[in-house]
């Protein structure tokens, strides 16, 4: 393998400045070192370049150090990615497998359509996080979110889960976001703290969490402070509520005769 000018290679790590480099620049250099079977990859002073980590299917970690562009981890099937900072809009876009961890804020549409595979975020999402989340058989996405979320939250998920944690709330502050699941007809948001009926799509219902939900739901709490250096025991504590989709299929009657 080459190594360029800007690259250095140390103990089976490369190490890349993204200092000057084209989103077509970058992606191109990590692509070569993970085809020289480099088992992890740090990427430095990242300004805005799109689609790292894009439809790449090899268990590479990638640690970015700067604010990724949009599309981060769009199409992946493996690959884990750090992000030490912020992260813009699409991250997880259609992702397959692999699990992404921000140590900071997501922008809009996180985990649009994701198909499989972990998100985790230490601060606040934009709009439309979640959207069009699916599962298939055992894949089940997962997106586990510190802080809180903008309007048309988990808006016609399909399957998977989404945990809100609301930790940057203030004691009796209800969650913002307006229209949460909006033609969602699969799946389970799992949301710490309180909301208003109103704020809910007319396909969801509320309910509280059962034996199994508390499983599923403690499983991803510990994984999200493990990453972020929380108590997943303080968190738990938290009063929750299951969100869930009233209808498989809600929209069907527009398309009978």
């Amino acid at each position: 393998m080459t190594i360029e000018v800007s690259e250095r290679l140390t103990n089976s790590i490369v190490e890349i400045d993204a200092s000057g480099l084209s989103s077509r620049e970058l992606n191109t250099r990590i692509r070569a070192a993970i085809n020289g079977t480099v088992p992890r990859i740090v990427l430095r002073n990242v300004h805005g370049q799109r689609y790292i980590g894009t439809d790449l299917d090899r268990p590479v970690e990638i640690e970015i150090f700067g604010t990724p562009g949009n599309d981060l981890g769009a199409f992946m099937n493996g690959p884990h990615i750090i992000v030490r900072g912020n992260a813009q809009d699409g991250c997880g876009n259609t992702m397959n497998e692999g699990e992404i961890v921000i140590h900071g804020h997501a922008g809009d549409i996180t985990g649009l359509s994701a198909r499989g595979g972990k998100i985790f975020v230490r601060d606040s999402v934009g709009y439309r996080a979640g959207i069009h989340m699916k599962e298939y058989g055992e894949k089940k996405t997962q997106i586990v979110i510190g802080g809180m979320a903008q309007d048309f939250f988990g808006e016609y998920m399909a399957g998977g889960i989404v945990v809100l944690l609301g930790l940057n709330l203030r004691e009796g502050e209800f969650h913002q976001p307006k229209y949460v699941g909006t033609g969602m007809h699969g799946g389970a948001i799992y949301l710490r703290g309180a909301i208003k009926a109103h704020q809910l799509g007319k396909e969801v219902g509320a309910a509280k969490l059962d034996e199994k939900d508390y499983d599923v739901l403690g499983k991803a709490v510990r994984e999200f402070a493990a990453h972020f250096g929380y108590n997943a025991v303080e968190i738990l504590k938290g009063k929750f509520i299951k969100l869930y989709p009233k209808f498989l299929r809600p929209y069907g009657r527009l398309y009978t005769y």
